[in-house]
């Protein structure tokens, strides 16, 4: 009998640890699938197809530079980067014609454009400022005298102080955002006199630096070399810190507008173009500024605030 109590003990002993093994190794199965599903999950996904982009030329060195990195990084993607002013990206983009549309002002201050339909992402900020032939002889101008002199009121440099030279106006389209921005908060919403008008404005910068009296205007980000002069506006620089601050006048959000939420390529790349290697480096490389170390904001209508 004893021996029979012991042999019962030693099978039921027996049972529970084959139902322990069992339970533990499913327990440690169910763990082993979870962390496989988790890093499947977690792998990057391989990126591949087109993505275009049209709009403002003051962005399109940024966007351009952005979408070189985004393509090294995802050799199967290839993104086409025009220019064609702020007008253009808006209307191609309204009409689904690119991806992304690009510009220096809001869709609401664009005539024709369905701004309800796009959805703003600020990428960053850009400053601009008048640019003249170095052979001009001044770096700096009154406020009021840069409007009398886009407007015609005056013509001759040595008006200003510098030298005895007939000022050649530079233009840019109606459609040019950057014409918008520089009409609005430098010039006080004048309107220019007609003068030479360019759509880029890399052909703007080459045109004022080939062109004995002329005068333009540009973005922070075309200020790379000393080809051209850009002007202080009553006595305050055009530099990063004093646009950041609100005491220089003229500047703008760089929008990338897309119609409705973004998704597929044009999502990733906007994510990117928000990332912090993006923000932190390539933008100060290409001068431009990050929406993030303002510390003033602007509507749509141009009212600007301190944050």
């Amino acid at each position: 009998m004893k021996n029979l109590k012991k042999l019962s003990l030693l099978a039921l002993f027996a049972a529970l640890m084959v139902f322990t093994a069992a339970c533990g190794g499913g327990t440690s199965k169910d763990k082993s699938e979870g962390k496989d599903n988790t890093t499947k999950t977690e792998e990057k996904k391989e990126l591949s197809g087109s993505l275009s982009i049209s709009g403002s030329s003051a962005m399109q060195p940024l966007v351009a530079a952005a979408a070189e990195e985004f393509m090294a990084q995802n050799p199967k993607v290839d993104i086409q980067v025009q220019a064609g002013g702020s007008g253009t990206g808006l209307s191609q983009v309204s009409e689904g014609s690119v991806q992304i549309g690009n510009s220096d002002v809001f869709a609401e201050e664009k005539e024709g454009i369905p701004a309800d339909q796009l959805v703003d992402h600020k990428v960053a900020v850009v400053g601009m400022t008048a640019a003249v032939n170095p052979k001009v002889g001044i770096k700096d101008i009154k406020k009021e005298d840069l409007i009398k002199v886009f407007t015609g009121k005056i013509t001759n440099w040595k008006e200003l102080g510098g030298k005895d030279q007939k000022i050649v106006l530079v233009n840019r389209p109606d459609s040019s955002g950057t014409r918008a921005v520089f009409n609005k908060f430098a010039l006080d919403g004048a309107t220019p006199a007609e003068g030479i008008t360019e759509d880029s404005s890399n052909t703007v910068k080459k045109i004022i630096n080939e062109t004995d009296g002329a005068i333009g205007y540009l973005a922070f980000s075309y200020f790379t070399d000393d080809s051209v002069t850009p002007l202080s506006i009553d006595g305050v620089e055009p530099t990063a810190e004093n646009v950041q601050t609100g005491k220089f006048p003229v500047w703008a959000y760089e929008h990338s507008y897309t119609k409705g939420e973004p998704d597929g390529l044009a999502k990733e790349f906007l994510d990117f173009m928000m990332s912090d290697d993006i923000q932190n480096n390539l933008l100060k490389q290409q001068g431009y500024l990050p929406v993030t170390k303002m510390k003033v904001e602007r509507d749509a209508k141009g009212n600007q605030k301190n944050l």
